[in-house]
């Protein structure tokens, strides 16, 4: 979807429309080496660009060594265009409408009511919301309901269950429009299903109610089981489902009391806390889904040694980010729209939902919920959580917890005791030199030679005690140092546009304030045959009385740019990882290669007394003779729990499915509770 402004925008939407790229001879050649490169990157992705394979005029290109190839040697023709094989035939141009954009989910319920959940305003950082906005978290803002008085927000609504009348539809729809600014509503698409990710408008608008992910869809299976025999011509062989469906609700009902009550906890206040949030609700999914865990989700928020927690809602958890669950914290208000849907569809929640469901953030401590639950898992990436303070608070009040210890946790989260202790244990580690802000401060061109004398250009400079991929730059100069330098060592919290557009920050990236920077030799091949980036996820178990690692395939992890972002590492749609990792075209080498990796992952996690579950991130050279060396970069004791995270991926290949994974990581937690192991 493009916003047409000019007859230039035109011809420039008709080309992307139809799979046609126009590149000139002069703007490729002005362009550096690596920027070739990510250009072919750019259009072999097909969200934006071309994908393979391409033409040009009448050759055909299935791989982008072969166009980039290409491009470089042809230095004959002024420019080049290239056409896609993915190619639409038809475009659909329409009047652009300047209005609020909305999206309301419709429903019908089981008294053959029609209802409109409440709208929802799309604040989107373009003209348009496309794809990336609408799947990608942080592109865009939900607002729900609609930023409008109550008489608007009701007059959509009932514009939206005219509309889903009209069109006959069954079960429940989603319908798109904009309100005008005088008032008039504009219904342009309407659709009989809806995206179904966590931050969907689906669920988005179902947590309104107080119906989580696993909630509402129980009710769509049951409401389309009851319309599916209603018009039936004769009664379906499957007619006794729903009543088996609903005996099974009563059933979960009556049982809920044996549920182990489990603390999902989420945010928190690091660079790394949206992250965090996506990956606390993932588990909070998984584990609502299920009859043995009610899980409970816990929004933690605060500073260093002064931890908030608040027991969340079912609409806060579903918040766009972790920023926006605490503005709504903060600033708590009812919506009387809200408070009518919910009228509404009380009977709804009734049968579908928990009877004693919140609908406000309710503060607690550490030792409450030790008196209201069973056991934690901790969502968070970085500070707090992997560094051990959450599972010192929790240690105290006897909860246990998923993941290691507080002693590993302290260790692995700092970059370079870990790879110090690895080295002093004989593993192969990238150089590095730790550096503190007040030689920054002292004297630069000191601070400069010390570096600079120990690691060549270029080097990788980050946090030494975030989570993994945040602030985590390659320096290539003197003036790239300067200004990492300055940037992480900053006084005040807004980072200096020249600095930021120097080493290419992007707008929603965020870079932590520090006092201290590690930095580190940039890993190469170094003479290996073959040499690739390669993360790999573990898990223990208690067998026999044994502590047993189950190292998974690790997977072949492909950046975009030099660095694995956390986008890449988590978010659907945004990186690309190979399960499990490509170490040789013959099977019987590759796997030979895998059980060397995988060796040096657990006795790596061995040394680092790491227990519980990990992500152990690495880069592999397999070299002329065979020799297999393992550079292990870092290990988060709390990896990545988002859907996208390769962990899960790797999970799958010993036959465990997100649930039964999540299921083993808890099941250890309350094993090591009890363990005279425990530390």
């Amino acid at each position: 979807i493009l916003l047409l402004r000019d007859p230039v925008d035109f011809i420039r939407a008709m080309d992307k429309a139809f799979f046609r790229i126009r590149l000139s001879g002069d703007a490729w050649h002005a362009m550096s080496a690596d920027d070739q490169i990510h250009w072919i990157r750019q259009i072999g992705d097909l969200r934006d660009g071309l994908g393979f394979p391409l033409r040009i005029q009448d050759q055909v290109f299935a791989h982008p060594e072969k166009l980039l190839s290409h491009l470089r040697n042809d230095q004959s023709s002024a420019s080049w265009v290239l056409e896609g094989f993915h190619k639409e035939y038809s475009v659909l141009l329409e009047g652009f409408i300047a209005g609020k954009e909305f999206s309301c989910i419709v429903i019908r319920t089981d008294e053959d009511h029609i209802v409109a959940l409440p709208p929802t305003e799309i604040r989107k950082g373009s003209d348009v919301f496309d794809y990336r906005s609408k799947y990608l978290p942080g592109l865009s803002r939900k607002v729900t309901p609609i930023d409008l008085p109550e008489k608007d927000i009701n007059a959509i609504r009932r514009e939206c269950e005219r509309l889903f009348h009209y069109l006959e539809f069954q079960v429940y729809a989603r319908i798109d429009g904009f309100i005008l600014p005088n008032g008039d509503i504009c219904l342009n698409d309407p659709n009989t299903t809806s995206g179904m990710l966590p931050s969907s408008f689906f669920f988005h608008q179902a947590a309104e109610i107080g119906l989580n992910p696993s909630q509402f869809l129980t009710y769509i299976i049951h409401q389309s089981l009851s319309e599916r025999t209603q018009y039936a011509l004769f009664e379906p062989s499957w007619s006794n489902l729903k009543s088996r469906l609903y005996e099974a609700l009563q059933q979960q009902k009556i049982e809920a009391a044996n549920r182990k009550k489990i603390a999902v906890i989420l945010g928190g206040y690091s660079s790394e806390r949206h992250i965090s949030l996506e990956s606390g609700r993932n588990i909070y999914e998984k584990l609502a889904s299920s009859d043995k865990y009610e899980p409970i989700p816990v929004f933690l928020t605060g500073s260093e040694g002064n931890h908030q927690l608040f027991i969340l809602p079912i609409p806060l958890l579903l918040k766009d980010n972790a920023d926006d669950i605490a503005a709504h914290i903060a600033h708590n208000v009812t919506h009387p729209v809200l408070d009518s849907i919910r009228k509404d569809c009380r009977h709804l929640t009734a049968i579908y939902g928990y009877d004693d469901a919140i609908m406000s953030p309710m503060p607690v401590t550490y030792a409450g919920l030790a008196e209201m639950v069973d056991g934690v898992f901790i969502a968070l990436h970085g500070r707090p959580g992997e560094d051990g303070e959450v599972q010192s608070c929790l240690s105290e009040v006897g909860l246990p917890f998923n993941g290691s210890s507080v002693a590993s946790s302290q260790l692995t989260i700092h970059k370079y005791q870990t790879l110090q202790t690895l080295k002093a244990n004989g593993f192969p580690v990238a150089d590095q030199l730790l550096i503190q802000k007040q030689e920054w401060k002292a004297d630069r061109e000191t601070y400069f030679q010390k570096i600079e004398s120990r690691i060549a250009y270029p080097m990788i400079g980050k946090p030494v005690d975030d989570g993994c991929s945040s602030a985590v730059k390659i320096l290539r100069s003197r003036s790239e140092l300067a200004v990492f330098s300055n940037m992480l060592f900053r006084e005040n919290p807004e980072l200096d546009p020249d600095d930021a557009q120097m080493l290419g920050i992007k707008p929603s990236e965020e870079i932590p304030r520090k006092t201290e920077i590690l930095f580190e030799s940039l890993i190469t091949a170094s003479g290996a045959r073959h040499f690739l980036e390669i993360t790999g996820g573990l898990m223990t178990k208690w067998i026999n009385g044994q502590l047993q690692y189950i190292v998974f395939e690790p997977s072949e992890a492909l950046a975009g740019g030099a660095v694995l972002s956390l986008e890449e590492k988590f978010l659907a749609g945004e990186g690309q990882n190979i399960t499990p990792a490509r170490f040789a075209k013959d099977a019987f080498e590759s796997q030979r290669i895998s059980d060397i990796v995988k060796a040096d992952f657990e006795r790596a996690a061995r040394i680092l007394n790491v227990t519980g579950y990990a992500r152990i991130d690495a880069f592999v050279r397999i070299f002329p003779s065979g020799e297999v060396e393992t550079i292990i970069i870092e290990v988060n004791s709390l990896p990545g729990m988002t859907p996208a995270t390769c962990i899960f991926h790797q999970a799958a290949l010993e036959n465990l499915t997100p649930y039964r994974f999540i299921d083993e990581i808890l099941e250890f937690s309350f094993h090591e509770r009890q363990s005279p192991h425990h530390v």
